[in-house]
Protein backbone atom coordinates (compact mmCIF):
# COMPACT_ATOMS: atom_id res chain seq x y z
CA UNK A 1 0.00 0.00 0.00
CA UNK A 2 1.52 3.31 -1.08
CA UNK A 3 1.83 6.09 1.45
CA UNK A 4 -0.38 8.92 0.24
CA UNK A 5 1.06 11.75 2.31
CA UNK A 6 4.21 12.11 4.33
CA UNK A 7 3.00 14.28 7.20
CA UNK A 8 0.64 11.88 8.96
CA UNK A 9 0.28 8.25 7.98
CA UNK A 10 -2.28 5.91 9.50
CA UNK A 11 -1.51 2.90 11.65
CA UNK A 12 -2.89 0.67 8.88
CA UNK A 13 -0.59 2.15 6.24
CA UNK A 14 2.40 1.96 8.59
CA UNK A 15 1.64 -1.68 9.44
CA UNK A 16 1.33 -2.58 5.76
CA UNK A 17 4.58 -0.82 4.94
CA UNK A 18 6.44 -2.43 7.82
CA UNK A 19 5.08 -5.80 6.66
CA UNK A 20 6.86 -5.24 3.34
CA UNK A 21 10.09 -4.98 5.33
CA UNK A 22 9.39 -8.25 7.13
CA UNK A 23 11.91 -10.12 5.01
CA UNK A 24 15.64 -9.98 5.73
CA UNK A 25 16.36 -9.86 1.99
CA UNK A 26 13.93 -6.99 1.36
CA UNK A 27 15.29 -5.04 4.31
CA UNK A 28 18.81 -5.61 3.01
CA UNK A 29 17.81 -4.48 -0.51
CA UNK A 30 16.31 -1.30 0.93
CA UNK A 31 19.43 -0.64 3.03
CA UNK A 32 21.64 -1.06 -0.05
CA UNK A 33 19.49 1.47 -1.89
CA UNK A 34 19.61 3.89 1.05
CA UNK A 35 23.41 3.66 0.98
CA UNK A 36 23.38 4.38 -2.77
CA UNK A 37 21.54 7.69 -2.29
CA UNK A 38 19.05 9.47 -4.47
CA UNK A 39 20.53 8.34 -7.77
CA UNK A 40 19.62 4.73 -7.07
CA UNK A 41 21.21 1.75 -8.75
CA UNK A 42 20.70 -0.35 -11.83
CA UNK A 43 19.07 -3.66 -11.05
CA UNK A 44 22.37 -5.38 -11.88
CA UNK A 45 24.31 -3.22 -9.42
CA UNK A 46 21.61 -3.66 -6.81
CA UNK A 47 21.78 -7.43 -7.19
CA UNK A 48 25.55 -7.42 -6.95
CA UNK A 49 25.63 -5.26 -3.84
CA UNK A 50 22.72 -6.97 -2.07
CA UNK A 51 23.49 -10.56 -3.06
CA UNK A 52 19.90 -10.96 -4.28
CA UNK A 53 19.49 -11.48 -8.02
CA UNK A 54 17.14 -12.60 -10.77
CA UNK A 55 13.50 -13.37 -10.13
CA UNK A 56 14.02 -13.16 -6.35
CA UNK A 57 15.21 -9.55 -6.64
CA UNK A 58 12.35 -8.75 -9.02
CA UNK A 59 9.87 -10.20 -6.52
CA UNK A 60 11.33 -8.21 -3.61
CA UNK A 61 11.45 -4.98 -5.63
CA UNK A 62 7.80 -5.43 -6.61
CA UNK A 63 6.77 -5.71 -2.94
CA UNK A 64 8.91 -2.73 -1.92
CA UNK A 65 7.51 -0.67 -4.81
CA UNK A 66 3.91 -1.59 -3.90
CA UNK A 67 4.65 -0.44 -0.35
CA UNK A 68 5.88 2.88 -1.75
CA UNK A 69 9.40 2.40 -0.41
CA UNK A 70 11.26 2.26 -3.73
CA UNK A 71 10.79 3.58 -7.22
CA UNK A 72 11.79 1.93 -10.49
CA UNK A 73 12.09 3.34 -13.96
CA UNK A 74 13.47 2.34 -17.29
CA UNK A 75 16.42 4.24 -18.61
CA UNK A 76 17.22 3.62 -22.20
CA UNK A 77 16.08 0.32 -23.66
CA UNK A 78 16.33 -2.12 -20.82
CA UNK A 79 18.24 -0.79 -17.84
CA UNK A 80 15.98 -0.43 -14.85
CA UNK A 81 17.08 1.89 -12.09
CA UNK A 82 15.86 1.56 -8.54
CA UNK A 83 15.93 4.20 -5.86
CA UNK A 84 14.60 4.67 -2.37
CA UNK A 85 11.46 6.75 -1.99
CA UNK A 86 13.13 8.81 0.73
CA UNK A 87 10.02 10.84 1.62
CA UNK A 88 8.05 7.66 2.29
CA UNK A 89 10.87 6.08 4.33
CA UNK A 90 11.19 9.32 6.28
CA UNK A 91 7.42 9.38 6.92
CA UNK A 92 7.61 5.83 8.23
CA UNK A 93 10.42 6.78 10.59
CA UNK A 94 8.53 9.86 11.72
CA UNK A 95 5.49 7.68 12.41
CA UNK A 96 7.56 5.72 14.92
CA UNK A 97 9.10 8.78 16.55
CA UNK A 98 6.17 11.21 16.38
CA UNK A 99 5.07 10.73 19.95
CA UNK A 100 8.44 9.70 21.33
CA UNK A 101 8.50 9.96 25.10
CA UNK A 102 5.12 11.73 25.22
CA UNK A 103 4.21 9.78 28.33
CA UNK A 104 7.54 10.22 30.10
CA UNK A 105 7.30 12.23 33.30
CA UNK A 106 10.80 13.66 32.97
CA UNK A 107 11.25 14.93 29.43
CA UNK A 108 14.96 15.67 30.09
CA UNK A 109 15.68 11.93 30.28
CA UNK A 110 13.33 10.95 27.47
CA UNK A 111 16.04 10.36 24.86
CA UNK A 112 18.89 9.24 27.12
Amino acid sequence: MKIAQTDDISVEVAASTFAALGSEQRLNVLRVLVRAGGEGLSIGDLGERSGVTGSTLTHHMKILAQAGLVTQQKQGRSIICAAVAFDEVRALSEFLLKECCADCENQDHAHG
